[in-house]
């Protein structure tokens, strides 16, 4: 492993923020989380034709009132996407993220691209992989593991049950 120095690596950086939150922010924040979460169900079923699944800070309970809900969607081509927020009336910007399908230093990430708009108010991050990349998740920045995902039904269980 490549050695930090007296760095933290990202994994202890997400720690931080996480107990900075719970200690700082408490009752609020966990208020942001539930409506995210909420409204992160709303735009999966929009998007259900293309088997969404929510991935980074509102999954990860680091989220803060600037963080989009990043999904991540399957689909034949990016096009299929765009075409489908455009039917839905909803304005979108392409971009591209980079990210590793597998492990190792020398590993070269993919680029996919990926949908930004605004659902209710909040921005989304929809990044587009194949359909069969449904499969494996790619490698997270932040300790190094396939990414966690988390589909409708892992969503709904992350609400208090009093809903």
């Amino acid at each position: 492993m490549h050695s930090r120095g007296a760095l933290p690596g990202n994994a202890e950086i997400e720690q931080a923020i996480s107990e900075h939150l719970l200690l700082f922010s408490g009752e609020a924040h966990m208020g942001l989380l539930q409506r995210l979460r909420k409204t992160t169900l709303s735009v999966m079923r929009l998007l259900e034709d293309f088997s969404p699944r929510l991935v980074g800070p509102v999954l990860a309970g680091t989220a803060d009132e600037n963080s989009a809900i990043n999904l991540h969607v399957f689909a034949d081509s990016s096009e299929v996407v765009a075409l489908f927020l455009d039917e839905k009336n909803y304005a979108c910007r392409l971009y591209e993220r980079r990210l590793k399908r597998r492990r190792g230093r020398n590993v070269r990430p993919d680029i996919f691209p990926g949908y930004e708009f605004v659902y209710e108010k909040e921005p989304i991050e929809a990044t587009v992989f194949p359909v069969d990349g449904i499969r494996q998740a790619p490698i997270s920045p932040i300790d190094g593991k396939p990414m966690r995902r988390a589909d409708e039904k892992a969503v709904l269980a992350l609400l208090p049950t009093d809903r």
